[in-house]
Formats: structure tokens, C-alpha cells, sequence
């Protein structure tokens, strides 16, 4: 019975020495190995062993990339004005050893610092700046702390802010300035469609007057140049007209002809004056209807003579 229990301590024991010996590491995993309480190594993912009771793991590290909430804080841009900050940060253990024995607590220590760099950046800016440079800021704050991260074993990936909230009067003045600025674009797009309008209008008269100015040139020029083609036909039709009573006038018995067609026009045109109602002053010896038919031969004779 006693060397049962003595079986059974025995392989107690061994199981328990086995297992502080062996240690298998996660991936992504470090850990920090102390002997006799000062550094000796680190642990490498997989399979590894180790010296009971000189050494112990004294710190196990995630190696993968972590997020880490920065609590909100205020701050104050350049030009006086309070806000509230919040973010996120995302770091990674790139030196497990630094992590260690560099800072106690190294994820606490990179908040505390990309919080005072916010601080830092914020103030230099005014508030319509630090609301429009998201970007900027986080660029800012994530290389300020991977520089200084450094020695403390840490990677700073990136910062991201959340939010930034600036104080309810703030935000109610921006509001009505929002308000404000987009019933001014408005006015101006109103103001730009009636300028356009009247623009338009006054170039659609502007047309219409030219085509009627156009339109009553080519009318008139159409009018006058049927009125000289009609002037000239009437030319054209007299001077034919005065040719075939030429050439009649130097036919045999053509000049007596004439002198009968003249004498019998002018007797018609006086009998027509005669018969007018309007009172006329004419010459004594005008009413001598043979004298005048006597004076009206004799010219006609006269003419055809000079002919």
C-alpha cells in the first residue's frame, strides 16, 4: 500500500514537472521567460521547454493588431472653442522584450499619449479647421505616438477619431448658418434662372425683329424691282408703239392719217373739258372749234414736214 502511494507521488510529480517544463505557445503569441527573477528569452510559437522552478513565463503578449478605445476628452481649438474628442487607436506588440520591461503598462501609456497629442493638434487649429481636418488630425496624433511608441515595443497602425462634438450653441449657430448659406445659393440660382430668362427673351425679340426687318426688305426690294420690271415693259411697249407709228407715219397716206388721228384727239379732249362741271379759264379763241382743228392740222402738218 505504501509503495502505491509512493507509485502514485512519484508520477505526480513527474506529470507536474512535465508540464512546467513543456510550454506550447499560441500563434501570434510571445512570451517573456524570466530566470531567477532577470530576462532570459521568449517563446516562439509552438513546442518549447523550459526549467522548472528557475524559470516562469512572466508576460504573455498578443502579437496580432488590437483596437483600443481612446475615451473622449475636451478640447480647445485655437480660437477658444471647447469640444469633445473621442477615437480609435490600433496598435500592434512588434517588440515583446520592449513591451516587458519598457513601459508597466504600454497600451495605457500610447492612450494617455494620443490623448495629449489631440489636445496638442486641436489647439492650433480653429474650429471650422478642426472640423474639416479629420484626416489631418489623425495623420498628426498616429505618427506622434508610433515615434515615441517606439521604445515601448509598439506599432501604431492608425488613429481614427469618432466623434468631435462642438457645444450645443455651436451647432445650433452652424445650423443657421447652413440654413442661411443654402437659402442664399437659392436666391442666386433664382436670380440666374430670371437673368437667363430675360436673356432669352430679349435675344428670341432681338431675332424676331431682324427676320421682320429682313422679311420687309426682301419685300420691298421684291416691289421695286417689280415696279421697274413693269416701268420697263411700259417703256419697252411706248417705244414700240412710237416705231410702229413711225414707220406707219412714212407709209403712202400715213402723214394724212395722222394728221386726222390728231385732229379728232384733240376734239375728243375738248369736248370731254366741255363737259366738266369745274369752272375753267381759257382762252377767248379756244372755243373756235375750227380754228383749233385749223391750228391742230397745221402743226400735225408741221410735224410731219420736219419728219
Amino acid at each position: 500500500m505504501s509503495s502505491l502511494i509512493v507509485i502514485l507521488i512519484v508520477v505526480v510529480a513527474a506529470f507536474f514537472i512535465l508540464r512546467t517544463t513543456i510550454r506550447v505557445v499560441p500563434q501570434q503569441r510571445a512570451w517573456v521567460v524570466e530566470r531567477l527573477g532577470k530576462y532570459h528569452a521568449v517563446l516562439q510559437p509552438g513546442l518549447n521547454f523550459i526549467i522548472p522552478f528557475l524559470d516562469r513565463i512572466a508576460f504573455r503578449f498578443d502579437m496580432r493588431e488590437v483596437p483600443m478605445e481612446v475615451p473622449a476628452q475636451v478640447c480647445i481649438s485655437f480660437d477658444n472653442t471647447t469640444m469633445t474628442v473621442d477615437g480609435v487607436l490600433y496598435l500592434q506588440i512588434t517588440d515583446s522584450v520592449k513591451a516587458a520591461y519598457g513601459s508597466s503598462n504600454p497600451f495605457t501609456a500610447v492612450i494617455q499619449l494620443a490623448q495629449t497629442t489631440m489636445r496638442s493638434e486641436i489647439g492650433k487649429l480653429h474650429l471650422d479647421a478642426a472640423l474639416s481636418s479629420r484626416q489631418l488630425l489623425n495623420t498628426a496624433v498616429a505618427s506622434s505616438v508610433d515615434e515615441a511608441a517606439i521604445n515601448w515595443g509598439v506599432k501604431v497602425l492608425r488613429y481614427e477619431i469618432k466623434d468631435i462634438t462642438p457645444p450645443q450653441e455651436i451647432i445650433r449657430a452652424m445650423e443657421l448658418q447652413i440654413t442661411a448659406e443654402r437659402e442664399k445659393r437659392a436666391l442666386i440660382a433664382k436670380s440666374e434662372g430670371q437673368r437667363q430668362q430675360q436673356i432669352n427673351t430679349s435675344e428670341g425679340q432681338r431675332q424676331q425683329d431682324i427676320n421682320v426687318a429682313d422679311g420687309r426688305k426682301q419685300a420691298e426690294v421684291l416691289r421695286a424691282q417689280g415696279e421697274a420690271a413693269a416701268i420697263q415693259l411700259v417703256a419697252e411697249a411706248t417705244a414700240a408703239a412710237i416705231r410702229v407709228i413711225g414707220d406707219a407715219a412714212r407709209a403712202p397716206g400715213g402723214i394724212e392719217a395722222l394728221q386726222m388721228q390728231l385732229a379728232k384727239d384733240y376734239i375728243d379732249k375738248w369736248g370731254n373739258l366741255a363737259k366738266a362741271s369745274t369752272s375753267l379759264v381759257i382762252p377767248a379763241d379756244l372755243g373756235n372749234i375750227g380754228a383749233l382743228v385749223g391750228t391742230a392740222l397745221s402743226m400735225v402738218k408741221q410735224q410731219g414736214g420736219a419728219a
